[in-house]
């Protein structure tokens, strides 16, 4: 399918690593940032360096990944990715209100950590809403499907150049925009994608990260992930 993608917090660990294997994929993408000219900078930096690790990149594709404003690339683009930190989540998705096209997916990977407001990254804030993606589903403008998903990833694995070993787990209460969300996640070498169920489910994954991160903390890692077993689910082709 040929689609654009807006990865907002584009230019941070989590937005910049799913650019890079979106682009790899053959995915169109578009790197948004309140910084336009720091958007633009960093996907010039991912494109070199996938362009100098596969030469023959640069001519089978023309412009993967471009760089914008968070505005100018919602308005471009049929699936955002919500990659944010989450005090600046709901001021964000209020300013672009009007910039989203009608039917666009949103993607919410954001986790509410403590970190927020000067607290713990192995802890959660309480949202009203019950879950960022919730909060997201409730400022998103009318006819945008909110979706949840991408939390627990680990950047650091996503950044690099080999197959993950995860489970992306998609929540949300149109399949539709599930489905994309689980398209876009087998897209990445080494990720499967379960359905989750509907959007209330969102705040169990946001508490899964804090968890990964204190695993991470215990281990001396930045690599922890999520596998779920015993579902016989088939991989996406």
């Amino acid at each position: 399918m040929n689609r654009t993608i807006a990865v907002l917090g584009g230019t941070g660990p989590l937005g910049s690593g799913l650019a890079l294997r979106w682009v790899r994929a053959g995915e169109t993408v578009i790197i948004g940032s309140r910084d336009a000219q720091r958007a633009q900078t960093c996907a010039s930096q991912i494109l070199e360096r996938i362009r100098s690790a596969a030469p023959l990149f640069k001519t089978e594709h023309t412009c993967p990944l471009t760089g914008a404003d968070n505005a100018s690339a919602v308005a471009a683009a049929e699936v955002v990715v919500l990659a944010v930190p989450f005090e600046g989540h709901a001021s964000l998705l209020k300013k672009l209100k009007l910039a989203f096209k009608p039917n666009t997916v949103l993607i919410d990977a954001t986790v509410p950590l403590a970190t927020s407001v000067g607290g713990r990254a192995t802890r959660t804030l309480g949202i009203w809403q019950g879950s960022a993606a919730q909060q997201a589903a409730e400022l998103a403008p009318q006819g945008v499907a909110v979706v949840a998903a991408f939390q627990n990833l680990s950047a650091e694995l996503l950044g690099g150049d080999g197959a993950m070993d995860c489970d992306v787990i998609v929540c949300g209460d149109d399949p539709g925009a599930r489905e994309v969300a689980a398209e876009l996640a087998e897209k990445i070498p080494g990720v499967r994608a379960l359905d989750g169920g509907n959007l209330e489910n969102a705040r169990i994954l946001e508490h899964i990260t804090a968890l990964l991160i204190t695993l991470n903390i215990k281990h001396r890692v930045h690599t922890a992930g999520l596998r779920i077993t015993g579902l016989p689910i088939a991989k996406r082709e």
